[in-house]
């Protein structure tokens, strides 16, 4: 029964980048990292990755996170902030195990990152460290940098995630270590406030994964939400889609 759910959940995941897709919709990437020191010059590594997908800003549901074995001691500030252990990560794939899956998932996309030379620097290091087959990260996707567009926004002030968190009104309370993607949740409510006005998607308070039936898949809307209709122009695209999927298949269970 779980199974079916989660087919279930990701045909309308998919149906959504569909739908985003067909009316040509920018898909941007909030990506932090976690790493065992401030600098990959001294041979530091990337511990941990957060990517929140966002289509058109919002949220698609797609989100990849991913724990890193470092081969090498952390240093005690970073393991101070992060909280991570060499014990915990030890059974952790290497970089070069999940490097492929990282890069499908912000293929063609626009990286959204607070501080962006830091966390790409140590991507292209670990990405130069598999040889040149991957090539750099601006291979893969575009890269937009919020510390920068904080800076231009508000000259002369602190800009950290914190203080920009404090400032939009962004609920960071939860936040007692460093996570790569708590900290990319953070970041993509930082992002919307400061490009929108709108004071953040809500990540903390959607409902936790659970074994949940096919029966109690059920959808609430409370008197906040907001409820986007499709357009004449999605619809027919959206079936479209299905009467081609029926063509090639002989049958659909959409098509009547």
């Amino acid at each position: 029964m779980k199974n079916i759910f989660n087919n279930i959940k990701a045909y309308f995941l998919n149906i959504n980048r569909y739908k985003a897709a067909t009316v040509q919709e920018s898909i941007f990437a909030v990506l932090d990292t976690e790493t065992t020191g401030l600098s990959w010059e001294k041979g530091n590594r990337v511990v941990e990755i957060g990517c929140i997908e966002l289509i058109n800003r919002r949220p698609s549901g797609r989100t990849y996170q991913q724990y890193l074995n470092p081969g090498r001691e952390m240093e005690p500030g970073a393991a101070e902030v992060t909280g991570l252990t060499l014990d915990f990560l030890a059974d952790k794939p290497r970089f070069g195990d999940v490097v492929q899956e990282f890069l499908d998932f912000i293929a063609g996309a626009e990286l959204v990152i607070h501080n962006a030379e830091f966390d790409v620097g140590f991507l292209n290091y670990e990405l130069g460290l598999l040889g040149i087959a991957y090539g750099r990260i601006d291979r893969h996707a575009g890269v937009l940098d919020t510390l920068k567009m904080a800076r231009e926004l508000y000259p002369g002030q602190r800009n950290s995630l914190d203080a920009l968190c404090k400032r939009l009104g962004v609920d960071n309370k939860h936040r007692q270590l460093h996570g790569a993607l708590l900290d990319a949740e953070l970041l993509a409510d930082v992002d919307l406030a400061m490009t929108s006005g709108q004071t953040g998607f809500g990540f903390d308070e959607a409902a936790p994964e659970s074994d949940v039936t096919a029966s109690e898949l059920i959808v609430t809307v409370t008197s906040s939400s907001v409820v986007l209709h499709a357009t004449a122009q999605e619809i027919e695209a959206h079936r479209a889609r299905i009467r081609k999927i029926a063509d090639k298949s002989g049958r659909s269970l959409w098509v009547d």
